[in-house]
């Protein structure tokens, strides 16, 4: 999906928020934010989801179910921003292959906003949501494709090993 479709898909789900009334909120693709390293104000949330990569030197394909994407958030004033970047998988068969970019269809995508939205919720918000199956992703660790460790982004960053537990 475009970033275009992140943010129609992201501007749909914001306005829905209950506690929204007046705030605005946007969201950057932002390739510099790192995980575990967020600046004073914002929160984190870390989650993943089943995606597509397409290599650019042979134009082969593969599936992921451990595609990481890491959101910083911040709220102050009425003006939200959600940073995103989704975390990259290089090809497997290519020597010097590029770290190509995730295409997640739109119901997976819509699931993974949808989780964003409940932590703006909890994070920005303060809401209690009590207690949820916050941690979706945990369930499919081991379904789909296997895993490969020396050519995922998050695996050489350490988040893979956290396994998708919602933080």
């Amino acid at each position: 999906m475009t970033n275009r479709e992140w943010i129609r898909i992201f501007q749909s789900k914001v306005n829905n928020l209950k506690r929204n009334k007046g705030d605005r909120w946007r969201i950057e693709f932002d390739e510099s934010i790192k995980a575990d390293s967020v600046q004073s104000g914002w929160h984190q949330y870390i989650s993943g989801a089943f995606g597509r990569f397409t290599c650019s030197k042979c134009n082969r394909s593969w599936s992921s179910g451990r595609v990481n994407v890491v959101f910083h958030m911040h709220l102050s004033s009425g003006q939200g921003m959600v940073k995103v970047r989704r975390l990259r998988q290089e090809c497997r068969q290519c020597d010097g292959a590029l770290m190509e970019e995730v295409s997640f269809d739109e119901e997976k995508l819509e699931v993974l906003l949808e989780k964003l939205m409940e932590k703006i919720r909890i994070k920005c918000y303060r809401e209690n949501l009590g207690k949820r199956n916050r941690s979706h992703f945990d369930d499919e660790d081991d379904e789909g494709p296997p895993h490969e460790s020396a050519h995922c982004e998050a695996c050489s960053m350490g988040l893979c090993t956290k396994r998708f537990k919602a933080r």
